[in-house]
């Protein structure tokens, strides 16, 4: 039986908010979730709740939401900021933020499947007494301290746990490289004390449980001078992101270095812009050459963007191909190849004044042709890109 009985507010949904949501909603409390993109703001999101929980994907991110959500949080309510962000950006929060609100730092230990369990290590900073009762429902809490004591634990948590995978995959690379039989050798590992890890590096796992860019994120804000194996492992994992491995496991880290077959054609998604539908990827990158699918004006709800104008279509257009090519370290001038698809040639004036204030340099290679209709209803124009990628990314 829930013990508190505020309203809770929850800003960030993705592979952890969603069940973490759930369960909070499953322990009895009065949850009302939030996410970009839904037409609502952070401040009227946050504006009746006691406590307000924010799990995005990184220091900035945080920042700019509780930011937005200032004008609506109400004296007296606790922000309990449950991301990875570590503890210098807990402490910028605690500037940023009002002393009538209540900050706490709560990052968690676990992945997908114990944030639907409930069986999460809670590492908390901070005062608890008006979120205890709440934490405990999403697993074991650890009350480590002050404020940024969370924070400061689990990046030296990961700043072990994720060069140790990172490690093993090198050790799969040497094995392979010199004859040693990739099962006898998890067979032998599995006896020592990184036993559990060598098996999950067995076979990299298809459902994304930690993925491989918020690893390297980890390790980035657990960068600190004498740091040598963390910032090696961390050098690994930047390359590997670059690569188009970001989206996956951590543990599709073995493929990239080579103790495992790794995929010519390696999916893209970027969650800076809507989700796909899950037929398609954002892009596939094959080598140093990046495909990207057609993009088209529409917002994370499936309408339209600039019903009726070609200009407002196109920039939209190119607004999205910018944070993709940003995504694998790319700029328009490595487009290769672009094929524009409009359903009104007559219009093709008002496209290519919008393109040519992105696509500034060398023209690339290029086709354009006129279609009936394309695949949503109000749609101007999509366009598709071949994008030839550096073997260094970003």
């Amino acid at each position: 039986m829930a013990t508190f009985l505020g309203q809770i507010a929850f800003l960030g949904q993705g592979r952890m908010g969603v069940p973490m949501a759930r369960r909070l909603l499953a322990a009895g409390h009065k949850v009302t979730t939030w996410r970009r993109g839904t037409g609502i703001s952070a401040a009227a999101a946050v504006e009746d709740a006691d406590l307000v929980i924010t799990m995005l994907s990184d220091p900035a991110a945080v920042r700019e939401v509780l930011a937005a959500a200032l004008p609506g949080l109400r004296p007296g309510a606790t922000v309990v900021e449950m991301s990875t962000i570590g503890p210098e950006a807990v402490r910028a929060l605690r500037a940023l933020l009002p002393s009538s609100i209540n900050l706490v730092d709560a990052p968690v230990l676990g992945s997908v499947g114990p944030a639907a369990d409930g069986t999460l290590t809670v590492l908390a900073g901070g005062e608890l007494s008006g979120c205890r009762g709440v934490l405990s429902a999403l697993g074991t809490v650890r009350e480590l301290g002050p404020l940024g004591a969370g924070a400061a634990m689990k990046i030296a948590v990961m700043s072990a746990i994720v060069p140790a995978q990172v490690l093993l995959a090198e050790t799969y690379a040497y094995g392979q490289a010199h004859g040693v039989d990739r099962e006898a050798l998890i067979e032998v590992l599995s006896g020592t004390p990184l036993g559990v890890l060598a098996e999950r590096l067995r076979v990299p796992a298809e459902q994304t449980r930690y993925s491989l860019a918020h690893a390297a994120k980890d390790l980035e804000l657990g960068a600190w001078e004498g740091g040598s194996l963390a910032t090696a492992a961390r050098k690994r994992l930047q390359e590997a992101r670059a690569a188009g491995f970001g989206d996956r496991d951590l543990t599709a880290i073995v493929e990239h270095v080579g103790g495992g077959r790794a995929p010519r054609a390696v999916p893209v998604t970027v969650p800076a812009i809507p989700a796909t539908n899950g037929m398609y990827s954002h892009a596939v990158r094959a080598g140093d050459t990046l495909y990207v699918s057609g993009v088209a004006a529409f917002d994370e709800s499936g309408k339209v963007v600039g019903e009726g104008s070609m200009a407002a279509q196109a920039e939209h257009v190119f607004e999205v191909i910018a944070r993709i090519l940003a995504d694998q370290g790319a700029t328009f001038e490595d487009i290769a190849f672009i094929r524009t698809y409009l359903t009104d040639m007559d219009a093709r004036a008002e496209y290519g004044a919008v393109r040519r204030r992105y696509i500034t340099g060398t023209p690339p290679a290029s086709t354009t042709v006129e279609v009936s209709k394309l695949f949503m209803p109000g749609l101007l124009l999509e366009v598709d890109l071949i994008v030839a990628l550096t073997p260094e990314g970003r």
